[in-house]
């Protein structure tokens, strides 16, 4: 589990963090001191403590964009005035902590919040251990991304950006090898693409529309990839209709 702390004061960001290594000591734990530095992260939190009162973005503006990239991430508020409790609702806070606070209340905050994320593992499966996945280095960062959230991926600058929905993250590698490991779902239409059958929306004969981005089509490889899509909606059991080329 993933656990971030966003709040513009280096105390208050310390202080949070300390808390959580003394209920939960091996969860996975980082800082931001912005909302912008959330948004820009590789990988967002599961959890994020969020302030609301911070210079520029400020904790509600955080929260908004934050759920149209990640509808599960459980947030909570943690601020020093009661004003923004109704807008809170608005954005799906998981709950709303005023300071100062003790550890009690604290412990019983992050409690809920684990058993929550908890249960959403069992919900949604992608959530789930050993499901197949890609380790990548990026950023001196180790990262585990599954397959089933990649959207496509692209050569760009002798690196490779994997598009999820969430986030785009870079690393070096050769596309050969990411296309080797992928599997049935992911087809190559172009030497510098790789996309994933399942987050098609149309395409014709020069490029793939995906629910995040297009990728482009060589045209020796057209009557190839729209065999291989049929096969896989038939393997599926999907009405191709859904997708139509344009």
């Amino acid at each position: 589990m993933r656990i971030g702390v966003c709040d513009d004061q280096k105390e208050i960001r310390e202080m949070i963090l300390d808390k959580v290594r003394k209920f939960y000591p091996m969860e996975e734990l980082i800082s931001y001191q912005s909302g912008c530095e959330v948004l820009n992260a590789l990988i967002l939190p599961d959890l994020l403590f969020l302030d609301i009162q911070m210079p520029g973005m400020d904790g509600m503006e955080t929260a908004r964009e934050l759920r149209r990239l990640n509808r599960q991430m459980i947030i909570i508020f943690v601020t020093v005035t009661k004003d923004y409790v109704f807008q809170s609702f608005d954005v799906g806070a998981f709950h709303y902590l005023l300071k100062p606070f003790d550890d009690d209340k604290f412990k019983e905050v992050l409690q809920s919040a684990v058993s929550r994320f908890k249960e959403r593992s069992v919900e949604y499966p992608a959530a789930k251990k050993n499901v197949p996945s890609l380790m990548v280095t990026a950023n001196g960062e180790h990262i585990t991304v599954p397959f089933a959230d990649i959207v496509y991926a692209e050569v760009f600058n002798r690196k490779i950006i994997i598009h999820t929905m969430e986030t785009d993250i870079e690393y070096y590698g050769k596309m050969k090898d990411l296309e080797k490991k992928a599997g049935g779902d992911f087809y190559r239409p172009h030497r510098g693409y790789l996309i994933n059958f399942n987050f098609i929306q149309k395409y014709d004969a020069a490029t793939i529309y995906l629910k995040k981005g297009k990728a482009f089509m060589a045209k020796q490889n057209y009557q190839d990839f729209v065999k291989c899509y049929l096969r896989f909606n038939q393997r599926r059991g999907s009405n191709a209709s859904n997708c139509n080329t344009i």
